[in-house]
């Protein structure tokens, strides 16, 4: 057995065994060389199976309820009214919409549906909106589904409410790394995001908390927020990979290449063994042909499209679980 193979089995034995890898190893882990990706998968699958159930795989759906014009100037957003970017601007849709979003979500199969606003933070007549909504879905039409919501920095009574109307998880990513932050967003700070995950915890909400690779941050920077999850143990991690959009100051981005994002998928899965693991904006274009070997090592998949993007064509999402022998995760309400 050679170093590599010593090194990539020695770490995946260990966090199956309870133990942790450090910064150091998950520095080493996204320097796998090409040849050594089939083992470094098979690792993370490993982990994987060990926390989660190996043969399920979870949907997860969004409706895009209130979009454009907002106020932040993430520089990988299409939604800034810092930008001229070709999107639909609209305010919050009405609660009949946001209902209908859930049956959507239903008919594809989905085990969770989010409700994604634009803008820093919602006001307290659009949470009053998605509560009545939440309690529609949950209550009135009693849909097999569970509700998230992201709707930026929310405060303890908003969360309070969002949770009694039937909510059992917010979303609100870090993005990126405490240091990189800065050089992608200015109008709000790193902090204010972390501070937001943690009173989600404190409120007895599950937290999805996820980050985009591909806007030029260093490997440095993705263990840094790998790192940063772990230590406020996140229930679920979405990972995005930049699609660059025109008009965006991020449209010439590097993005990432598919071997790349592999390493990155099997560094997350090795760093947050218990976290789900959900593949979301950009898999289609980074991944390509690689796209079932990140499956094997997540736990979710986006489908129904994104927030201003398409999607893949959720038939071939249903042939690569069916080809995987992965059965749909149903709906167990929270």
């Amino acid at each position: 057995m050679d170093r590599w193979e010593s090194f990539l089995i020695d770490v995946s034995n260990r966090v199956i065994k309870g133990g942790e890898i450090s910064r150091e190893e998950a520095l080493e882990i996204l320097q796998t060389p090409d040849e050594y990706i089939a083992l470094l998968v098979y690792c993370a699958q490993r982990v994987k199976n060990k926390f989660h159930q190996g043969d399920k795989m979870e949907l997860c759906s969004i409706i895009n309820a209130k979009s454009g014009a907002c106020s932040e100037d993430c520089k990988f957003c299409a939604q800034s009214k810092f930008y001229k970017t070709p999107i639909n601007i609209y305010p919050l849709v009405p609660k009949d919409e946001i209902v209908e979003g859930a049956y959507r979500a239903v008919e594809f199969g989905a085990n969770r549906y989010c409700v994604v606003l634009s803008g820093r933070s919602a006001s307290a007549e659009e949470v009053e909106r998605i509560k009545e909504g939440v309690e529609e879905i949950k209550r009135a039409e009693k849909l097999p589904i569970n509700v998230c919501v992201s709707a930026g920095t929310l405060d303890e009574a908003s969360l309070i409410k969002l949770k009694e109307a039937g909510v059992r998880r917010i979303n609100h990513n870090l993005e990126a790394s405490k240091s990189f932050f800065p050089k992608i967003v200015s109008t709000h700070t790193w902090e204010e995001r972390y501070e937001t995950i943690k009173r989600i915890k404190n409120a007895g909400l599950s937290t999805c908390c996820g980050g985009i690779f591909g806007m030029g941050e260093r490997d440095e920077d993705r263990v840094d927020l790998a790192m940063t999850y772990r230590e406020l143990e996140v229930d679920s991690i979405p990972l995005n990979f930049l699609m660059p959009i025109e008009g965006t100051p991020l449209e010439n981005a590097p993005g990432v290449s598919p071997l790349e994002a592999i390493r990155i998928i099997a560094m997350f899965r090795l760093t947050n063994p218990r976290a789900e693991l959900r593949l979301c904006g950009g898999r289609e274009q980074t991944l390509r042909d690689f796209y079932g070997m990140a499956v094997l090592m997540t736990n979710a998949m986006m489908v129904g499209g994104y927030l201003t993007r398409a999607g893949r064509d959720i038939k071939k999402d249903y042939q690569l679980l069916k080809d995987l022998r992965l059965e749909k995760l149903q709906a167990v309400l929270e």
